[in-house]
C-alpha cells in the first residue's frame, strides 16, 4: 500500500492520522535560541505565552533535509511508494527539501518511488487533500494516480479563515494587503482567504468576535452546498467551546456532510495567525 507523508502544517490530530496511517514531518519553531518540533516539543498555548511575554512571534522553518531523509527512507528501502504532501510553496521551503529528499532516493531505486505534492494551501486545506490521498492508498490505487487525482482536486480546496489579532500576521508578513489595514486596523477581524498557494485579504469585518464567526460562516452557505459531502472542518487556534459550538451547530443545520471534524490549529499556523483564529475548509465539487 503507498505510504502517506504530510507536514505538521496539515494539523490534523493524531488520532485521525492513526486512523488514516499518515505519517508527519514536523516543521521548527524557534523561540530566541530554543527550537522546538511542531507538535512535539511545543504546543499552541505555550507559543502564545511566549509570544506575549517577548512581544513578538516565534520563527518557524522547514525541516532538514537528514529529517526528511530519516522518516521517508524506512519506507523506500521497504519497497513502499510514497505520496508526501506539503504546505504550499509560497510559506515554506518544506516542499522543496522533500523533492530533494525524494530525487535522491529515486536517483537510488532507479524509479520514482518517492513523489512530491505542493498543496498551494495550509493547516487542515492541507488536511483534506491528506485524507483523500490516505483513502485512495487504502482502496489499493498506485502512487502515480492518487498524485494525479490529488492535482486535479488542488483547486477546489476552499481554504479561509477570520482572524481574531493582525498582530500576529502582521509580524509574519506572510499575508498581502494587511499593509492596507492602517489606523484602526487592530481592531478589525480580516478573513483570510488561500488562492494559488498564497494567502490574501478578502474582507474586512468588525465587533463582536461571536457573531463575526457565525456571520463568515453563513457567508460561506452557497459554497458549501456545493460541497464535497464527505466531509469539512472546523480549525481554530483555541476559541472558545461557545464559539466553535455555534459554527457546527450551523453547519449541521445545512444537512450536507457526512463528518464535521473540530481541530486545533498546531503551532506554525497559530505562529502566524494568533489566538482565536477560526476557519471553515472544505472541498467544492
Amino acid at each position: 500500500m503507498v505510504k502517506i507523508i504530510a507536514d505538521s502544517t496539515c494539523d490534523l490530530p493524531k488520532d485521525i492520522l492513526e486512523e488514516y496511517g499518515v505519517s508527519i514531518l514536523p516543521l521548527h519553531i524557534i523561540c530566541n535560541e530554543a527550537d522546538y518540533l511542531d507538535g512535539v516539543t511545543i504546543t499552541p498555548p505555550e507559543i502564545f505565552a511566549w509570544a506575549d511575554e517577548n512581544k513578538t512571534t516565534p520563527k518557524t522553518s522547514a525541516a532538514s533535509p537528514g529529517e526528511a531523509v530519516e522518516l521517508l527512507k524506512p519506507y523506500a528501502d521497504s519497497g513502499r511508494d510514497v505520496v508526501c504532501i506539503a504546505i504550499s510553496d509560497a510559506f515554506s521551503t518544506t516542499g522543496n527539501v522533500l523533492r530533494m529528499t525524494a530525487d535522491a532516493i529515486n536517483e537510488e531505486a532507479g524509479r520514482t518511488q518517492v513523489h512530491v505534492i505542493n498543496s498551494a494551501n495550509l493547516s487542515t486545506g492541507i488536511g483534506l487533500l491528506v485524507l483523500e490521498a490516505a483513502t485512495m492508498a487504502k482502496e489499493g490505487m498506485e502512487a502515480e494516480q492518487i498524485v494525479e487525482n490529488i492535482e486535479a482536486i488542488i483547486p477546489k480546496v476552499r481554504a479561509s479563515f477570520v482572524v481574531d489579532t493582525l498582530t500576529y500576521l502582521h509580524r509574519g508578513g506572510r499575508c498581502s494587503g494587511l499593509a492596507a489595514l492602517a489606523g484602526g486596523a487592530l481592531k478589525l477581524h480580516p478573513q483570510i482567504v488561500v488562492k494559488d498557494g498564497k494567502m490574501d485579504v478578502a474582507k474586512k469585518y468588525r465587533g463582536n468576535m461571536k457573531k463575526v464567526l457565525l456571520e463568515y460562516t453563513k457567508e460561506l452557505t452557497d459554497a458549501l452546498m456545493r460541497a464535497k459531502k464527505n466531509r469539512v472542518f472546523i480549525t481554530h487556534s483555541g476559541c472558545d467551546k461557545e464559539v466553535v459550538d455555534s459554527i457546527r451547530e450551523y453547519i449541521t443545520g445545512l444537512g450536507i456532510f457526512e463528518e464535521i471534524l473540530e481541530t486545533t490549529a498546531g503551532g506554525v499556523i497559530s505562529s502566524h495567525c494568533g489566538p482565536g483564529t477560526l476557519g471553515v475548509l472544505f472541498i467544492e465539487d
